[in-house]
């Protein structure tokens, strides 16, 4: 049957053949790109190691309880008070840049440390102020483990998100448009050959009644001569007063 299967409602001609197959190229450039992209972002998704990251994550901040219960103690008390009065500004800090993955921009964090004061120089100097030092050490290896695995994780989820949506418009692509625009082209390729037939058939059978009324006016044409010879011939034979004949001789 003519332009079976899934396809697009348009009228069969020349100019929206020329639509469907334009149509056809990008659908078929826009799923390779899409398929590269997606590839791309499956291979940066699965080197992001966030397991690893939350691992790492575990035994530092395992590392940082055991510090502070030290401290704890060392000084024979709690610290948060004195620690609280001590710092005025804030060293350890996190700053944000883009990573452009394919289009995608994913957010990156990064932490650093301000140079120039010293809110804890004071505190534990009574006792327990090596540990205290150390345990700030461990905190602090424990929050940039923490920015670490919170980047990771941003960007865990982002790329999670857009692959899914690649994968769809790649998937929709390949099994629904790209077929359905196929079909389209099948169907109005099938739909003007069969109107060429009908054309060829038709400038046949026109080309035919025009050589058929040719030789009937060619007959009739020949027939109206003969009858026009024949009472040409019919009246010749009456005699002719005014003929040119020999007139015999009268003998007196």
């Amino acid at each position: 049957m003519s332009g079976a299967g899934d396809r697009e409602a348009v009228f069969p001609t020349r100019q929206s053949l020329g639509t469907m197959k334009g149509k056809l190229k990008g659908a078929e450039t826009g799923h390779s790109l899409l398929k590269r992209k997606s590839e791309a972002l499956t291979k940066r998704f699965r080197g992001t190691r966030i397991d690893e990251a939350k691992r790492k994550m575990g035994r530092v901040m395992q590392i940082a309880a055991f510090s502070l219960a030290e401290v704890t103690y060392a000084v024979g008390g709690d610290i948060g008070y004195q620690v609280q009065e001590s710092v005025k500004a804030a060293r350890f800090r996190v700053r944000t840049k883009q990573e452009n993955v394919s289009g995608v921009f994913l957010p990156q964090f990064e932490s650093y440390t301000t140079e120039g004061n010293n809110d804890f120089g004071l505190t534990g100097l009574g006792k327990g102020g090596q540990q205290v030092q150390k345990c700030r050490e461990t905190y602090a290896r424990a929050v940039e483990t923490l920015v670490e695995l919170a980047s990771l994780q941003t960007a865990f989820v982002i790329l999670d998100e857009v692959i899914k949506v690649v994968n769809r418009r790649v998937n929709a692509i390949e099994h629904v448009i790209i077929p359905r625009t196929e079909n389209t082209i099948k169907y109005i390729n099938s739909e003007l050959d069969e109107m060429d037939r009908e054309e060829f058939y038709r400038l046949k059978k026109v080309k035919n009644n025009k050589q058929r009324d040719q030789a009937e006016a060619d007959k009739a044409e020949k027939k109206a001569n003969r009858d026009s010879d024949k009472e040409n011939g019919d009246k010749g034979g009456k005699t002719d007063l005014f003929a040119d004949e020999d007139d015999q001789d009268v003998i007196f």
